[in-house]
């Protein structure tokens, strides 16, 4: 009994648990167990896993001080390090333009590195080194306030299959090249760019994020997606070069993607989606989309209510839908043209699998209750749909819960929830 407790259990495990442990660890935590015994002392050093911030070292209100602390700290810990560091993750608000960056990227570009994180804050932006296009092994590229410009001998990362760019000053050619030079490239998030035309081919992506002013996105070769969230923010000439365009951005964004399994698009998705010639009947079906948030849409605009009904219909499989309106109120109810949906809604249609209905922000105007009057006359297996009126709709409530009161069901079992804040 008593030889069992003098072992030193945790010590003769094996290495690979050891690691899975100290990985778990604070990166200063872990490089402190060197004092444990002689046993430790280099135990971290060979952790494939390497992630620092702010608390590697005491925090001061001398800037300088912490600055420094933090660099002499990183550049000790890759001097002692022995083997292959497979991630390298850097989040601070400390380090801009910081010389010490291209050192430690130089060297890790010599130890197989696979996945990198650069998250810096606010300041003078970080211009990435060319050492990071000999990177041949890397899986995973997350760059945040960089500027990143890849050499004309850059063909690409043969390995990556998650890059995120955001808050990055890159040319669209250089995105574009960078994205097709990726051909096992599974999930893109690019935030936070200014007035970017983008063509997208990633015949393996299945995850794609999107934020930023987009004057033009087209999905070209993209048959695996899976996920996608939109948000498109809206300026003056980006809303002039939309009254321009012709070309059908609906079927140029959402036509080649028959994989697509939950969709979310934010503010201004669907007038994106509704710019260019008339939709017509869709080239696709998208029998695995399940789930649909479509947020700020414009009950007004006849277009963009065509939008979500040439969607939902087109996706027999649908069990949630969750939409929340920004509807002009006067607009909506001068303008009505109720002739609308027995023109555009298919008499046939039937939502055999829809399950949950979110409807937020509504206005009680035409054209969002002939909607939910439609949705709940076609779904058969719906379970519950809440509604929530706009916080600046006070005087129609009453007539609003009314009227939803009326509407005919398909489904016995369904619960219409009238939420009011």
């Amino acid at each position: 009994m008593d030889d069992v407790m003098s072992r030193d259990l945790i010590s003769d495990l094996p290495q690979s648990i050891i690691e899975s442990i100290l990985t778990r660890l604070p990166i200063r935590d872990a490089v402190r167990t060197s004092i444990l015994s002689s046993k430790w002392r280099y135990k971290w050093a060979t952790l494939t896993q390497l992630v620092f911030d702010e608390k590697c070292v005491i925090l001061s209100n001398d800037r300088c001080k912490v600055e420094d602390g933090l660099v002499n700290f990183i550049t000790r810990t890759l001097f002692l390090h022995q083997g292959p560091i497979h991630k390298f993750q850097l989040t601070t608000t400390h380090l801009q333009c910081c010389p010490d960056i291209d050192q430690w990227l130089l060297f890790l570009s010599r130890n197989d590195i696979k996945e990198l994180v650069l998250e810096l804050g606010e300041g003078e932006w970080f211009r990435v080194p060319s050492c990071l296009f000999n990177c041949k092994k890397l899986t995973r590229l997350d760059l945040f306030r960089c500027e990143f410009d890849p050499p004309p001998t850059f063909k690409g990362f043969l390995c990556l299959k998650s890059l995120n760019l955001h808050q990055v000053l890159v040319s669209p050619e250089a995105i574009e090249s960078l994205i097709s030079g990726c051909p096992l490239l599974e999930s893109l998030a690019l935030s936070y760019f200014d007035s970017l035309a983008l063509t997208i081919r990633a015949p393996n992506l299945k995850f794609l994020c999107l934020e930023g002013e987009f004057k033009d996105i087209c999905l070209e070769n993209t048959p695996l997606l899976v996920a996608m969230s939109v948000a498109m923010y809206m300026t003056d000439d980006i809303a002039e070069h939309f009254e321009q365009s012709s070309t059908c951005n609906f079927n140029r964004f959402l036509g080649g993607v028959p994989r697509l399994e939950r969709l979310i698009g934010h503010i201004y998705f669907t007038k994106f989606l509704s710019i260019g010639d008339d939709l017509g009947r869709l080239p696709i079906t998208y029998a695995h989309l399940k789930l649909v948030e479509l947020n700020q849409v414009s009950f007004e605009d006849m277009k963009e209510i065509l939008v979500v009904l040439r969607l939902i219909t087109n996706s027999p499989n649908l069990r949630e839908l969750q939409i929340s309106g920004s509807s002009n109120t006067l607009a909506a109810i001068d303008a009505p043209d109720l002739d609308f949906w027995e023109d555009e809604c298919p008499s046939n249609c039937t939502f055999k699998q829809l399950r949950v209905v979110r409807m937020t922000d509504m206005s009680g105007v035409p054209h969002e209750m002939e909607f939910i009057k439609f949705l709940l006359a076609n779904s058969p297996a719906l379970e519950t749909m809440s509604i929530s009126p706009c916080v600046y709709v006070m005087d129609g409530r009453l007539n609003m819960l009314i009227e939803l009161l009326r509407f005919r069901r398909a489904s016995a079992q369904a619960e219409i929830l009238f939420i009011q804040d």
